[in-house]
């Protein structure tokens, strides 16, 4: 468990955390903003752009301390295929800021109350995969082999759909660079060795992030084999090292912004694709956030409704000013808890750092390798991803194991949404048998039998209510005690209706106790003669 002892509440009360933490998720954050961008076929500054309005803009009107917003990969596919419609990067702006103006109006109408409804076990299966893939898909990046852009998260590379994620590991592993597989190993290395207790009881070990280090290393390491030996060396134009497309200055730096194409907001297709980025995005940016409460070590409760409304806020700047979709991104917000991060200064100083660094040394950004930030990567996915994490689920029980693990598997050979639905459904359906298996109780003696509701029931437990009264046999007395439950829901009413028209034929003598109170507006509508007797008793 981190340190806690030291946290002091207000943004600018714990900056000994904040500040490192802000620049190792700026690290991680940089070339996910252009790989996201590379993959979206967008610009590759919309990316930046993107981050640079979620780390400041977005941070500062989130409804979480710890969450980081910048392009996702999940709608990168969304993104391609527009701009391929369109046939204009501009009109595609035009629907990512109307997409904020949705997101806005979701905000004010309480839609982030939905994010409340994903199971817990769904939610630690997510993290637990992400882990999984981040490892997986840094692998490659790490051997020198940086085919596939950083930021992807499905198992199917969208511009090869014959590659994936495993296809790739085994081509890195015979395709090896020795001077990346030397920076990997000195990278993890260090940063192995920078957590443990003998160097952090001196403060500089703890003032200096050690992804810092690893990164400032990486560059050494590759400027210094380019200088004994022509061939052992990094390239950037073999795409292994961070490539940020602007000249250093203001003016370099302004030419970047694109803006909307208004003569498009007659076109019909603009809206609909509005519509799905908000749709996407706002899930996204929910689970997400879950994500976040449930890393951080403060076990803050986020607002649901005022994240969609800075998401809203933030992509209606980013699609003004010519930026990809904004969401709530796991991995930074994952690099954010993980790097110390108490409060949302961090995300601000990461969105700053872009700013600067983007201003004034983009050359020296582009000579640091993947290779490098990929052992930064590899720590922060074991981190989600321990052999503990699974072995607890286990213990746990399977109602949540099974939905867990089934997550984890559907996310890693898929892709994050369509694995954390898949998580839901079995999520959901657990719940169910779970609640199923315990609404009801059948005692007996002699011929008087008792149902008793042992908690709500609703259409769920109308299978198990038949069963049950299907044991009840002729010439006997039942009674039906709802006591227990605060709500019984129209279903359960209809059941029982059935079975007091058979009962008449059986001679069952029914009687329904501590009903009165609970079928009012059943009876409000159709509660017929028959049940309002057995209620009265």
């Amino acid at each position: 468990m981190p340190d806690l002892s030291g946290f002091r509440p207000g943004m600018f009360n714990n900056l000994k955390d904040d500040l490192p933490a802000g620049l190792v998720v700026f690290l991680v954050a940089l070339p996910l903003c252009l790989g996201i961008a590379l993959a979206s076929g967008a610009p590759l500054f919309s990316g930046v752009i993107a981050g640079i309005i979620g780390g400041l803009l977005v941070a500062l009107l989130s409804g979480s301390e710890i969450s980081v917003s910048g392009p996702a990969a999940g709608l990168a596919v969304i993104v391609a295929t527009a701009i391929q419609n369109f046939g204009s990067f501009r009109v595609f702006l035009l629907a990512v800021a109307i997409s904020g103006v949705i997101q806005l109006a979701l905000g004010f109408l309480g839609a982030g109350v939905i994010g409340n409804y994903v199971p817990n076990a769904v939610i630690k299966g997510m993290l637990a995969a992400i882990g999984v893939v981040i490892i997986l898909k840094q692998i490659p990046h790490a051997l020198g082999r940086d085919q596939n852009f950083e930021g992807d998260f499905d198992f199917f590379f969208e511009m090869d759909k014959k590659s994936n994620t495993l296809t790739d590991i085994v081509s890195a592993v015979y395709t090896a660079s020795p001077a990346a597989v030397i920076i990997t190993t000195v990278s993890l290395a260090i940063l192995l060795l920078w957590e443990k207790p003998f160097l952090q009881r001196h403060k500089i070990f703890k003032l200096v992030p050690g992804a810092l280090v690893v990164v400032i290393l990486g560059i050494l390491l590759n400027e210094t084999f380019r200088h004994f030996s022509n061939d052992f060396f990094l390239r950037v134009e073999d795409g292994h090292m961070v490539t940020l497309p602007v000249s250093s200055g203001l003016s370099g730096f302004l030419q970047q912004f694109t803006f909307p194409d208004w003569s498009a907001l007659t076109n019909k297709q603009v809206y609909i694709t509005a519509l799905t980025l908000a749709i996407v995005g706002s899930i996204e940016s929910l689970l997400s956030l879950e994500a976040a409460d449930k890393l951080d070590p403060l076990r803050r409760i986020s607002s649901t409704n005022k994240e969609l409304k800075a998401q809203g806020v933030g992509n209606l700047l980013s699609g003004l000013v010519g930026g990809l979709p904004i969401t709530a991104v796991i991995v930074r917000s994952t690099a954010n808890v993980y790097a110390g991060a108490r409060t949302r200064l961090s995300a601000l100083v990461h969105g700053f750092l872009l700013v600067i660094c983007v201003l004034f040394i983009p050359n020296l950004l582009n000579r640091i390798p993947l290779c490098s930030l990929a052992a930064i990567l590899f720590v922060i996915g074991y981190k989600l991803t321990k052999p503990a994490l699974y072995r607890k689920m286990y213990q746990v029980g399977l109602d949540q194991f099974l939905p867990f693990i089934i997550t984890v598997l559907a996310i890693v050979f898929t892709d994050l949404l369509t694995g954390v639905l898949i998580g839901i459904v079995f999520g959901v359906f657990f719940v169910i048998r779970t609640n199923h298996h315990s609404a009801l109780t059948l005692v007996n003696q002699e011929n008087y039998y008792m149902i008793r509701f042992n908690k709500d029931v609703s259409f769920v437990n109308k299978t198990e209510l038949k069963d049950k009264l299907s044991r009840v046999p002729s010439n006997s007395n039942l009674i039906i005690d709802g006591t227990k439950a605060s709500f019984i829901d129209n279903d359960i009413y209809d059941v029982i209706t059935d079975f007091l028209e058979s009962a008449r034929y059986s001679k069952i003598n029914v009687e329904l106790k501590h009903f009165e109170s609970k079928a009012q507006s059943y009876r409000r509508r159709n509660l017929d003669g028959k049940l309002q007797k057995a209620i009265a008793g």
